[in-house]
């Protein structure tokens, strides 16, 4: 499949009348850019990062360098190519909420019941349903009525950690990945190679300033080992956290009056998988279906925590794939050659090639490197916004 990168493939519908921001490698290192009209501006000299420009609040490309229509740079996605698309957040810490959607907390039960055995899970996904599909759907959590219907769970035998976090009062909150690991559109994401139950998780992404402000969201996949998580929750970190294992974009789209809150909260993420053997997988993820509104995941990311340069949070996914690949009841998995596909008319679309995390392109670029990176370019000396 191409994949190669074109605003009319890969960004919203209304990109042009849209505010977006990102990175873009220009040959000299990594640059944040805000995309207005069409046209792409560097603000490297207004902030150095994205996370400093968040914090400036310096979104005026009147202080900007032009670099012209964004169709004319023919950016690549290619590792040795400028100029390169990357991952539109940089310092921020990457963070996620986990079981926020009721299908979603009734796989991972399924998983753990299943002890992460693929072709286990149909007949413990039965038995679930036919208990609590329908009432874990419309309890809100934290309430009287989720607390009778954890009691009853209780007395069935049927209670678990994860309908603890989908019906209980605290969230699942997790780190992530690495700050600076997360990959662009059209950079490889990564399994584990001894994975054999995995999938991606196609997810709204909040994009949060130091003060707990939310300014703006993109598209990412939480990508997630079935097999590992279902043997055991403390197995988490090596679920979710692997080389190539998150990726974000293709930009973050900054709230103003086209884009809001209430945008992300009527999302409708569209998923397609497209095997190298002719396999094709569609599915969706309805944000008005998440059981904790995104405000409040986001307050509670912050309880009793700082996070000096921002955070990310991805928002949980309602898609859980159940459809057979290979073999009847081992439902889906991946192949190495799939291409994801994460799309939404107002964020754009995030497309992604698998592979696993040995193979993916090592990360060997952190916060010290990027720091050397913009001391050599002299971006670290006063800034426009400073009064340079």
């Amino acid at each position: 499949m191409d994949i190669a990168f074109a605003s009319a493939r890969a960004l919203p519908a209304d990109w042009e009348q849209a505010a977006l921001l990102g990175r873009i490698d220009l040959g000299d290192g990594p640059t944040p850019v805000i995309v207005r009209g069409g046209r792409v501006y560097d603000m490297s000299y207004v902030a150095p990062t994205v996370a400093a420009l968040i914090e400036a609040g310096s979104f005026d490309t009147a202080a900007g360098t032009d670099l012209g229509h964004l169709d004319d740079l023919a950016l690549s996605i290619d590792a040795d190519a400028t100029p390169r698309l990357l991952s539109p957040i940089d310092l921020h810490c990457v963070k996620a909420s986990g079981v926020t959607f009721a299908v979603s907390a009734l796989e991972r039960v399924i998983e753990e019941r299943a002890r992460g055995d693929a072709s286990a899970a149909a007949a413990v996904r039965t038995r679930l349903e036919e208990r609590v599909g329908g009432s874990i759907r419309s309890v809100v959590p934290g309430s009287p009525e989720a607390a009778a219907l954890k009691a009853a769970l209780i007395e069935d035998g049927m209670w678990s950690q994860y309908l603890e976090v989908a019906i209980g009062p605290d969230a699942e909150i997790f780190t992530k990945s690495p700050t600076l690991s997360t990959i662009g559109w059209g950079g490889e994401v990564g399994i584990r190679s001894d994975s054999t139950w995995n999938n991606p998780e196609p997810e709204v992404v909040l994009v949060v300033d130091r003060n707990g402000k939310t300014i703006g969201a993109t598209l990412g996949n939480d990508v997630n080992l079935r097999d590992f998580e279902g043997r055991s929750a403390l197995l988490l970190g090596k679920a979710k956290d692997n080389n190539a294992s998150c990726s974000l974009g293709p930009f973050i789209r900054l709230f103003d009056e086209t884009f809001g809150m209430d945008d992300v909260r009527a999302s409708e993420i569209a998923l397609t998988i497209d095997g190298t053997d002719g396999y094709r997988l569609e599915g969706s993820s309805s944000m008005d279906q998440i059981s904790r509104d995104p405000e409040d995941l986001v307050r509670q990311a912050m309880s009793e925590h700082q996070y000096p340069d921002g955070f990310v949070l991805f928002l949980g996914t309602l898609f859980a794939p159940t459809q057979d690949r290979d073999e009847p009841g081992r439902g889906f998995t991946h192949a190495v050659g799939d291409v994801v596909t994460i799309s939404n008319p107002k964020l754009g679309a995030l497309v992604n090639p698998v592979t696993t995390s040995k193979d993916a392109a090592p990360w060997n670029y952190g916060i010290g490197d990027l720091m050397r990176n913009l001391a050599g370019r002299g971006l670290l000396a006063q800034t426009k916004n400073q009064g340079a």
